[in-house]
Parts: C-alpha cells; sequence; structure tokens
C-alpha cells in the first residue's frame, strides 16, 4: 500500500532527493554543506526510522517505500504531483440492449449518471482483476471474465482551468442479476438525453458499441 505522508522538512527532502539519483551514498556524500552533522544524523535517522532509507554494507539507499514515495513526487520540489485517476469503467449490457448506469453519490457531479467505475488498485494483477472487483465492490456480481473495450482520457474543465482528468480503462462485464436501484439504472442508448450525466458518458458508451478496440481523448467544459 501506498503511504500518503509528505516529507516536509528540507533535510529530509534533500536527502531523498540525493538518493534519487544513486544507488548507495556515503553519509559525506548526502550530508549538505553547511548543515550540522549531527542535525543531518538526526534526520537521516528519522527517514531509516520511518522506512523511508535503508543502510547496509554499501551505504545509504532508498528502501522499497522510498522508491515508492520518489516515484509520485516532482524532481525539483520534492512533492507529490497531482497525478491523472487511473480507473476501470465497467459497460454492462444487456440482451435486450439496456446499459448499466450508476448514479454518483459525491462530488465531482455528484447525481449525474455514469458507467459504473472504481480505481485501480496497486495490488490489482490485472486490469480484468480489476474490472471483476469492481463488479463485485459496486454491483454485488462476480464476473467470470472482463473484456477490454478501450481507453479514453478524460479531462474535465471549469473556467478554464483543469478540474480533473481520468484515464480510464473500459471493461465488459457480462452480468444480468443487477437490480434496478436508488443508485443503478438499466437504461437504453435512446434514453440517455434524459439523465444528467458525468462528463463523456454519452461518448464512451457509443466507443462501446465499436468493434475494435479503441483510444480516445474527451476534453469537457463544465
Amino acid at each position: 500500500m501506498f503511504d500518503n505522508e509528505v516529507l516536509n522538512h528540507h533535510i529530509e527532502r534533500k536527502i531523498i532527493h540525493a538518493l534519487m539519483f544513486t544507488e548507495y551514498a556515503r553519509f559525506t556524500d548526502l550530508r549538505p554543506k553547511g548543515v550540522d552533522s549531527n542535525l543531518f544524523s538526526y534526520h537521516l535517522k528519522l527517514l531509516i526510522g520511518r522506512g523511508y532509507v535503508a543502510k547496509n554494507d554499501r551505504g545509504y539507499t532508498l528502501s522499497h517505500k522510498g522508491m515508492q514515495y520518489v516515484d509520485r513526487v516532482s524532481t525539483a520540489g520534492m512533492k507529490p504531483r497531482t497525478q491523472p485517476k487511473i480507473i476501470t469503467m465497467l459497460f454492462v449490457q444487456k440482451p435486450d440492449g439496456a446499459i448499466l448506469l450508476q448514479r454518483r453519490s459525491k462530488q465531482p457531479h455528484i447525481n449525474t449518471w455514469t458507467l459504473p467505475y472504481g480505481k485501480i488498485h496497486i495490488e490489482d494483477e490485472s486490469l480484468e482483476n480489476a474490472a471483476i472487483r469492481e463488479a463485485s465492490e459496486k454491483l454485488g456480481s462476480s464476473p467470470a471474465v472482463a473484456q477490454h473495450l478501450g481507453d479514453c482520457y478524460i479531462r474535465v474543465a471549469h473556467s478554464g482551468a483543469v478540474e480533473n482528468t481520468t484515464l480510464a480503462h473500459v471493461m465488459a462485464v457480462r452480468t444480468t442479476e443487477v437490480l434496478a436501484k436508488d443508485t443503478l439504472a438499466w437504461v437504453h442508448a435512446v434514453d440517455l438525453n434524459n439523465l444528467p450525466l458525468a462528463p463523456a458518458v454519452r461518448q464512451i458508451v457509443a466507443c462501446c458499441g465499436n468493434s475494435r478496440l479503441f483510444f480516445e481523448e474527451f476534453t469537457v467544459t463544465t
């Protein structure tokens, strides 16, 4: 699992930054000029104790936790960088053509309707496994397989500023066990215009009718 902790002390950020660019480093290589040796040692020991840095016969190096941290921070500022959300989006369709939609219960885009989706977890072994897990969690159904239909990059802007970006791996799952309720509805494509839809849902549904694997980019202004 990823740790959302942020390293705020400038000495600790300098240590991690230095270890980004080498496999191993000595104490003297890591200590910035002008920093008291005892103060530096204190923060280095803190990083070791918190699991970001490891020490062995070759010197100091990033631990597994340290590797995860540098993979998600900017090189210049050493602060976590906002990344696009990566999800599996489920395309579930009945034999009569009805498509399963889910009502969003939180912001952004609260009370709009979307294809069911969920964030990919670092522990998911594949897109298919992620989609099957989401179907189980969101729909209470566990399909045996999930087919990759295509991918969409969705960029939502508001008043000239980017509000959110999402990379959606669209996966077809086959189940008719899901019953319509307050947050789930079976809707035919011709009736989509009667519902408030989340950004790009109508376009994504249209893409799912293609026989080929697709990749599309959508920019939506709200």
